[in-house]
């Protein structure tokens, strides 16, 4: 059969360490690249622009707040404000001539000062102490930038991202934009996949663990939470500037206000903690699902399967997502990612006996 895990020996330390050993884990991967590299000429401009594009995005903002949730197990529902100083720092950079690819630098830089900042004084709290903290981080960014017109031009104002290219390529085409976002969810994939591998990640999850029993050990809890804010927060900073530049085109406070921090966690929560293929599963559900859900309600009134209030078909949907959310929670608290591993599972021994158990 096609899903085997029969004639993969671990004989050779290097194919032991191999980020993916069962050949149909290298097709799936293979397929999967081919059909993303493929998305600008089989998908219209609508279906690129509208739900590849910002999936990739917000995907790539969901493995930045795994890094810190998942391995480091440090709440944080302050993200948006992260990516919030990544999208205006980038932009005031970018109207100051500033290259866009040190703009995109110079945004990592920014979110991971301000973020690491928050976190030192963060760090000495846990739990729901650790919750409220990064929440005042929310609530004073976004003052900040309500209130100071140099930054923002103000509550109600709409800045522009100007003109700029990557690599001597304009961003003006959707396709650039596309290939640019695929580029960076896929260079933060394979970055995830490997700080795991190194003591760098071991640490964090030691931390994440039992903090007083990797303090026995030597590791400094406190310098590699630091870190993790640090690291966290400069990939966000990164994704926030790719957000105004490749899907919003212009940015406004609300844009990056705490709704959209309870929405990063949600992705993180519903995909897996701590998993890759969770952080695009889990952007994915949060995105899509309730499009999907709006349509098909709105589709069964308009045939006359549905009979409601024009009220209750409104809220609806939103209903049916937050229950789907709960049934996640319930039957699978480890998220999407633990179905997918699950069904991969089940298949590399099927169909065995001994595969039921």
């Amino acid at each position: 059969m096609f899903y085997r895990i029969a004639g993969v020996y671990h004989t050779r330390y290097d194919k032991a360490r191999a980020l993916w050993p069962v050949p149909a884990d290298r097709w799936q991967i293979t397929v999967v690249v081919i059909f993303a590299l493929a998305a600008p000429f089989l998908l219209s401009d609508l279906y690129l622009g509208s739900y590849a594009l910002p999936w990739l995005i917000w995907s790539a903002a969901t493995l930045s707040l795994t890094l810190l949730m998942g391995l480091a197990g440090q709440l944080h529902f302050g993200f948006a404000a992260v990516m919030a100083i990544g999208a205006y720092t980038s932009i005031h950079l970018a109207r100051f001539g500033v290259p866009f690819e040190f703009a995109l630098l110079g945004a990592g830089i920014a979110s991971a000062a301000i973020g690491a900042l928050f976190g030192a004084a963060a760090l000495r709290v846990k739990g729901l102490y650790l919750v409220m903290a990064t929440l005042a981080m929310q609530y004073l960014v976004d003052w900040v930038i309500n209130n100071v017109p140099a930054i923002s031009g103000g509550a109600q104002a709409t800045l522009r991202t100007p003109p700029s290219s990557f690599l001597l390529i304009s961003l003006e085409s959707l396709e650039v934009r596309y290939y640019l976002a695929l580029a960076w969810a896929v260079l933060l994939a394979i970055f995830f996949m490997n700080v795991k591998r190194t003591s760098f990640g071991r640490a964090l999850v030691a931390i994440r663990d039992k903090d007083f029993a990797a303090a026995v050990i030597g590791i400094d809890p406190f310098r590699y939470k630091l870190l993790a804010f640090f690291t966290s927060s400069f990939v966000g900073g990164v994704t926030g500037a790719l957000l105004a530049f490749c899907y919003y085109r212009a940015v406004t406070p609300e844009q990056f206000g705490f709704n959209v921090s309870i929405q990063l966690v949600a992705m993180v929560l519903v995909g897996g903690l701590g998993s890759i293929i969770g952080g695009f599963l889990g952007a994915g559900f949060v995105l899509l699902i309730p499009i999907i859900l709006t349509n098909l309600v709105s589709g069964l009134a308009a045939s006359g399967f549905l009979t409601v209030s024009s009220n209750l078909l409104a809220h609806l949907p939103l209903m049916i997502y937050g229950a789907l959310i709960i049934g996640f929670l319930v039957f699978e608290p480890l998220g999407l990612a633990k179905i997918y591993d699950n069904i991969r599972k089940y298949f590399l021994v099927w169909p065995f006996r001994h595969s039921r158990s």
